[in-house]
């Protein structure tokens, strides 16, 4: 697991070779192909539109076990729903080949009361059961779609510098990422808008993933102090590798939000990899200073568990 002190720091911003390969990139997304330049800042950018095949789409073994462990006893309150309906409708099926024979036999007329009582339980238990195992079902399959997501996420990957590619998952319990997404202009913006929360953002272990989708390059100003302009550059050294990945995965992810395609979008996430936070707009660098604790000092793993829940 890689630490905040092993990550490289990026020799300088991104220049506009950088975002017109990538533009080049999102224009032949049908074509199979994987390039590598080597741009005028030193740094190289990799692109692949591979289409992958529809098992993709699929959950994962691993996801599934991880729903098991993490939800051990849904599949026995299953089973058991599944056995009550069956059992249910049984009786119901009983009861009312009971009441036709009540009602074509008027000796039986009397136990026709009792008949529609026994029916009315039977055909409540079904519904009862029907609905728990339904709403069962629904909490399994969202779960497992984020799951899977999250395990999707983690293989995407990252540039560090111009010597070091790595999975998102090599910084599970290192950094916090927050994801930029949206227009060069909007990545400017963000940019700007961090600079008086730097420190603490890095005091929380925050990194920016910068990923403008519209293919042009954000003009970060960075100031004369030394010491400050590394940290901005710390803060912000991060961007994706094999974008046509990134751009699947964030388009699923506004889809099942219901956010319009075009809408710029950041996404936070916990120390342990999983998305605690998202939104149309900027990012609230504010609170995510007020919310996260430090990654160091005497309460770091103490309250790791204070990163959020888990959309």
């Amino acid at each position: 697991m890689a630490s905040m002190a092993q990550l490289s720091y990026i020799l300088g911003p991104p220049t506009h070779l950088f975002y017109k390969n990538l533009r080049f990139c999102l224009q032949h997304k049908s074509a199979s192909f994987m390039t590598t330049k080597r741009l005028s800042f030193s740094s190289t950018i990799t692109c692949s539109a591979t289409n992958r095949s529809s098992s993709d789409s699929q959950i994962s073994s691993a996801a599934k076990i991880r729903s098991e462990v993490l939800s051990p006893f849904r599949s026995v309150r299953m089973f058991f729903y599944l056995a009550f309906i069956a059992s249910g409708a049984l009786g119901g099926l009983i009861a009312t080949t009971q009441l036709i024979a009540a009602l074509t036999n008027s000796a039986r007329a009397s136990a026709v009361p009792d008949i529609l009582q026994g029916l009315g339980i039977d055909l409540g238990a079904v519904s009862l059961f029907a609905f728990l195992y339904y709403r069962e079902n629904k909490a399994k399959n969202l779960q497992l779609a984020r799951l899977s997501r999250e395990e999707r996420l983690s293989n995407l990957k990252l540039r560090v510098d111009e010597n070091r590619i790595i999975s998102v998952n090599n910084l599970q319990g290192s950094a916090r990422l927050v994801i930029c997404a949206g227009p060069a202009s909007f990545i400017t913006e963000s940019f700007k808008r961090s600079e008086p929360f730097t420190e603490s953002l890095l005091e929380r272990g925050v990194l920016v993933v910068s990923f403008a989708t519209d293919g042009n390059a954000p003009s970060f100003q960075f100031e004369e102090n030394e010491e400050i302009t590394t940290k901005r550059k710390r803060l912000w050294q991060l961007a994706p590798v094999y974008v046509s990945e990134w751009f699947k995965w964030l388009d699923e992810q506004k889809k099942l939000a219901g956010v319009s395609v075009e809408s710029p979008v950041y996404l936070s996430l916990r120390l342990d990899g999983r998305v605690r936070g998202s939104g149309v707009g900027y990012p609230p660098w504010n609170a995510f200073v007020a919310q996260l604790p430090p990654v160091k000092g005497m309460w770091s793993g103490l309250l790791d568990g204070m990163d959020g829940r888990v959309l």
